[in-house]
């Protein structure tokens, strides 16, 4: 089983680890590790990219899969031997980005909770622009134009994210965890993984984010559109630099 040191420290940049197997990730020779700091994709977020390093050699992380309980992670260049310890580096500049956006999108999916009652029905990050769906009726100008004040607000407000791991039972106890029409959480996990955003959104999710919003910067809706009667996209962009350093 890989420890995912990400879950509980999404700003640890590196660590040391050792290799304890070899495989293949789309379609490129794969290690799985002790340890990691390397998300590997999911809920949406992008895997992260990086670095190994070790015994004078290295290999880039160009991406990755789960299996089981272990993480490949594929990787350009020479591969390390099962048993070699390995520096595991993070692109951070990329990570920060992707941090940043994540929690952005859980400010803008606690807003439309909160002020519309709407599930998310889809969302996709990425480094420029990223998305959500919602389960709307409505998306006119001056209702598009009161989320983002109201998501940017939230964010300014530099509001504490907090991240819990939870059994499984104590975690669907909690109202309306689950803010997606579909419940994508497997049926047979002992434990949960919870962000909130205290006072705004409380959340069962996986993948890495800011401890303060303010981090977050902005955001600016840049686009809608209509994916049925019930089902509304916002396009969302950072804008502003982050409001605390990382």
């Amino acid at each position: 089983m890989t420890e995912l040191l990400y879950q509980t420290d999404s700003y640890a940049r590196d660590l040391d680890t050792a290799v304890t197997g070899h495989g293949e990730a789309n379609g490129a020779p794969a290690v799985i590790v002790a340890r990691t700091v390397l998300y590997p994709g999911g809920g949406g977020q992008p895997a992260d990219m990086g670095t190994l390093v070790w015994e004078g050699q290295q290999a880039s992380v160009t991406g990755a899969t789960k299996q089981g309980a272990d993480i490949l992670y594929a990787l350009d260049g020479p591969v390390p031997s099962v048993g070699a310890t390995i520096q595991m580096r993070v692109d951070w500049e990329r990570r920060y980005r992707l941090m940043r956006t994540h929690t952005a999108m859980h400010c803008l999916c606690g807003v439309v909770f909160r002020d519309y009652g709407a599930l998310v029905t889809g969302g996709q990050m990425a480094l420029d622009q990223s998305r959500m769906d919602f389960e709307l009726d409505d998306l006119s100008p001056e209702r598009v134009a009161a989320i983002e004040k109201a998501t940017n607000d939230a964010i300014r407000a530099d509001l504490p994210v907090r991240v819990r791991i939870l059994p499984r039972d104590e975690a669907f106890a909690i109202p309306d965890l689950i803010r997606t029409k579909i419940n994508l959480l497997p049926p047979g996990i002992a434990e949960v993984r919870t962000v909130e955003i205290v006072g705004l959104d409380l959340q069962a999710d996986g993948g890495t984010h800011v401890a303060h919003t303010g981090e977050v910067g902005g955001i600016r809706i840049v686009g809608t559109r209509s994916k049925g009667k019930s089902n509304k996209r916002l396009e969302i962009v950072l804008t502003d630099e982050p409001g605390a350093s990382a």
